[in-house]
Formats: C-alpha cells, sequence, structure tokens
C-alpha cells in the first residue's frame, strides 16, 4: 500500500466500521455521505455546463426556511437569512478530502445511497458529477398542462406521473431540440407536480419577489417533451408527450367601464405582434371587434374579454372590464337577502354572486377568494353564526349594522338587525321572533375603470368573481323598519 493510500485508508478508518457495508470501500479510498451543494454546481453536470443556477432569494421566512422532509423546500440549505443556496444530497467522496468538505457540511452515511454524485475538490474547485442512478433511470409516461396565466412567471407546468409521497431535489424540463431547463425550489419547484418559470415578461411573482428569467428566455417557442425529478432514489423522468411553450409578449387588452344592459364600450389592444391572428371572444351576448365590444341584456358585474392566436404561435391575452349600474336589485327581509321589488330573480343572484364585501359593524370581510368569508350564502341566507377563523362576526349582542358591496353595482346595501328587550312569552319556554329591517343604500362612482392584463384567464365572462369594488362613501339612510330577534325568557 502506497503512502497516498495508506493515509486514505487512515481517514477511511475513523469515518468506517470494520465489518460494515462500507469498510471495504473505504479500503479503496472512497466514502460515502451527504454534503451540501450549491445549485450551481449540483445542476452543472446535469445540463452539460449550460449556464449556472443560482441561489434562490425569498422574503417569504415562512416557506424558504421549511427544508424539513416532507416540506415544501425540503433537502435544501439556506444563510439563514432568506437565500436557499442548494440541496443536501448523497456524493461518494474520496476520503482524503473530506476534512477540507466541512465547509459543506459533509457528514458520512453508513450504507451506500441508492443514488448519488461523485463529487472531487482539486483546491477550492468543487466538481460534481451527474446523479449515480444505482437503480436505473426510471422512465414513466405522464401528462403535462400548460399555463401561460400562472402568477409564478410566464410558463407553468402540472405535470402527472411525477413520483410522489417522496422529496424533490431538482427539476429539469427537457425539449424536443436538446435544451435543458434547471429548476429551483421556492421560485421553480412547488408542489403537486407544479412548476413554473419567468421567460422574460413576468419577471415579479404574486407576493413581489422578483424572477431570474435569463436562463430561460429561450424557452418561449419550444416544446417540451419530457420532465426529469431528482429524488434520493435518482431519476424519474415523466415524458409528457409534445406541450408548445406559446410565445409571449408585453402587449395590453385593456376594456373601459360601462353601463351594464344593452351598450357598447371601447377596446384597445396594443403590443400585439402583426402576425398574431386576432380572434377576440368575450361571452355570450358579446360581439366584439379590435376597437368595440357591444352587449345585449348584460348582467352587472366583471367580465373578461379575451384574445387567442388563431395561429397558435403566440399566447393568449385577456384583460377584464365591468359593466355597471346604480340600481339596487335587493332588500333585506325575515333573515335573507331578496329581490327588491321590481326587480327579478335573477337580478338578485346576480348581485349575491358579485358580492365582493360584507361589513359588520365597521369590520369588513372579503367575500371572495381564498380568505373569504361566507356570511350571505347563495340563496341570501345570513349567517349569523358565521365565523372569520375562530372568531365570530356576530357578536351576540342583536345589533348590526351590515354593509353590502358587490362588483359593477356603484350603489352598496346596507340594513341594520336590531334586538329587543325580552318580551313575557305565552309561555316560559316559547318565544317568537318577528324580523324587520333598516336599510339603507348610497350613490358611489361607477364601480372601477378600465383594467387590462398581460395574459388570458378564461374566455367566458367571470360576472361571479369580484374585482376592486367601490366600497361605500356616506351611507344615507333610505327608509327605516325594525329587524327583532327576541331571546328567551329563562
Amino acid at each position: 500500500m502506497s503512502d497516498e493510500e495508506d493515509n486514505s485508508y487512515d481517514m477511511c478508518r475513523s469515518l468506517c466500521v470494520h465489518g460494515s457495508t462500507l469498510y471495504g470501500f473505504c479500503r479503496r479510498g472512497k466514502v460515502y455521505g451527504t454534503m451540501n451543494i450549491p445549485y450551481a454546481d449540483f445542476y452543472a453536470a446535469e445540463i452539460e455546463n449550460a449556464y449556472e443556477v443560482d441561489a434562490v432569494s425569498s422574503a417569504t421566512q415562512s416557506k424558504w426556511s421549511m427544508n424539513e422532509p416532507g416540506k415544501l423546500v425540503a433537502g435544501t440549505y439556506n444563510d439563514g437569512n432568506g437565500t436557499i443556496l442548494g440541496v443536501t444530497y448523497p456524493v461518494e467522496v474520496s476520503a482524503a478530502d473530506t476534512e477540507k468538505l466541512a465547509k459543506y457540511d459533509f457528514k458520512p452515511l453508513d450504507s451506500k445511497p441508492a443514488a448519488y454524485k461523485e463529487v472531487t475538490l482539486d483546491g477550492d474547485t468543487l466538481t460534481v458529477s451527474k446523479v449515480i442512478d444505482t437503480n436505473g433511470e426510471q422512465t414513466v409516461d405522464g401528462s403535462a398542462e400548460v399555463s401561460t396565466t400562472t402568477r409564478y412567471g410566464d410558463y407553468q407546468l402540472n405535470v402527472t406521473g411525477y413520483p410522489e409521497e417522496t422529496d424533490l431535489y431538482g427539476v429539469i424540463v427537457n425539449t424536443s431540440s436538446g435544451e435543458k431547463y434547471a429548476l429551483s425550489h421556492l421560485e421553480n419547484i412547488w408542489r403537486a407536480g407544479q412548476i413554473s418559470w419567468s421567460a422574460g415578461i413576468s419577471t415579479t411573482e404574486v407576493h413581489g419577489n422578483t424572477l431570474r428569467y435569463d436562463n430561460y428566455a429561450s424557452s418561449m417557442g419550444k416544446t417540451v417533451t419530457s420532465v426529469t425529478f431528482i429524488t434520493l432514489d435518482g431519476y424519474t423522468t415523466v415524458n409528457v408527450g409534445e406541450k408548445y411553450l406559446p410565445v409571449k409578449f408585453a402587449g395590453e387588452v385593456k376594456a373601459e367601464v360601462a353601463s351594464a344592459g344593452t351598450g357598447k364600450t371601447s377596446l384597445t389592444l396594443t403590443g400585439f405582434p402583426e402576425d398574431y391572428r386576432k380572434n377576440i371572444t368575450v361571452g355570450e351576448g358579446f360581439t366584439a371587434s379590435e376597437s368595440e365590444i357591444s352587449y345585449t341584456g348584460a348582467q352587472p358585474g366583471k367580465y373578461t374579454v379575451s384574445v387567442t392566436d388563431d395561429s397558435g404561435k403566440y399566447a393568449p391575452m385577456s384583460g377584464e372590464f365591468t359593466l355597471a349600474t346604480d340600481s339596487v336589485p335587493i332588500k333585506y327581509d325575515n333573515g335573507k337577502i331578496v329581490r327588491a321589488d321590481g326587480a327579478t330573480d335573477e337580478d338578485a343572484a346576480n348581485f349575491i354572486k358579485n358580492l365582493a364585501s360584507v361589513d359588520v359593524n365597521g369590520t369588513a370581510y372579503s367575500a371572495y377568494g381564498r380568505r373569504a368569508v361566507k356570511i350571505i350564502g347563495e340563496d341570501g341566507t345570513v349567517d349569523l353564526e358565521a365565523k372569520s377563523g375562530e372568531n365570530n362576526v356576530f357578536d351576540g349582542s342583536g345589533n348590526y349594522t351590515v354593509t353590502l358591496t358587490a362588483t359593477g353595482y356603484t350603489s352598496p346595501y346596507a340594513f341594520e338587525i336590531k334586538a329587543e328587550a325580552p318580551t313575557e312569552a305565552a309561555t316560559a319556554a316559547s318565544t317568537t321572533a318577528a324580523a324587520t329591517t333598516s336599510a339603507t343604500r348610497s350613490s358611489t362612482a361607477a364601480a372601477g375603470g378600465s383594467s387590462s392584463t398581460t395574459a388570458a384567464k378564461t374566455d367566458s365572462p367571470k360576472t361571479g368573481v369580484p374585482g376592486a369594488a367601490v366600497p361605500a362613501a356616506g351611507l344615507v339612510l333610505a327608509g327605516t323598519a325594525a329587524f327583532a330577534l327576541r331571546r328567551k325568557k329563562d
């Protein structure tokens, strides 16, 4: 045994137990362990050094620090200050290098891993191989849906067939023309087979974090054929067929607010490529040209105008606009929101469908979206047991002022619920409840102005998804009645 081999053997003895599965391997001067591998080094061999993958910064501590097994960014390591630096993955290293790898938090393993990377150190230069998959790369047939309207960049793939119930250490998107796009946690890699990236058009995600796009700009117009997932078991490549990534551009679709019913509103399309073959749609009852949208019998609310490219080359675009009215088609009666005199059931249902917020005694609750609080049912019933988190919306006092604001309706509607003092009943065990209301409404400016987006969300109107609704401004009492909730006398 040479001096160099003898030195490696001495180091191996300190890392391996005689008789263990690694003992024989140690005698050859190699050991297995785990170490922190920067993204650039982890992906270098995987993408044949096409570009350098950088660390990921995020202002959301509750996410970037979630690197325990099973968590959002499992398998990663960070600087403790908002930056994910890379992943912690099994490696094969020279026993002579283990002390030098201490700065990478090298920790020996007591058995040979199913998958690992070969790591060598030459001075301060780290060289990391592709994954050595002892079980062989797994290839499966799956599928992928392409979205160009993600809030996390320009493209999102929803992949099926990916390895579930395991942590993902890396993901690579493969194209028909040979490009490989390496993805990072929290910026590109999400849960449930969802991955996303920016190609330079949408460069800020929904939480305000900046998205890097230089490495992905060339993905526009490419065709994705497979996605490779790297786990502790090695590679799993999911074949997804041919999924084209439509070319995106910095265009705008803008339609103006107009009155509901029958009429027209102006439409402006800017930034579209000359060879974009426009197909413009809104929904039933609407017709559209490149400069105007006409409609018949349209209810108040928010609508989406969609522009698609008949050639299929470019991504769809869309813009939202509001059709508004100053009429209030509802009233409160005996615990429910019902149609007002002269209005139809359809009118009342449309108001409820477009509810943006419900204010109870000065506290506003969103009526739509992830944090919506369901206070008004689809049938108009007011839920006096409604909760916002663990807190009751109605405090039990019996006296409430409730204000309803709906998208497309410039006048909020308000009513009062009042409690009367306990009164004698026919028997101590029975009560009756009389219901009346004190109703108010206000007249405000038309809800919203013109609005636009750079991505198509739907090809049909979204009258049930409220947008930025106009708040109540100076409620003026229009009439008074009384709503009584009688309490059971003890």
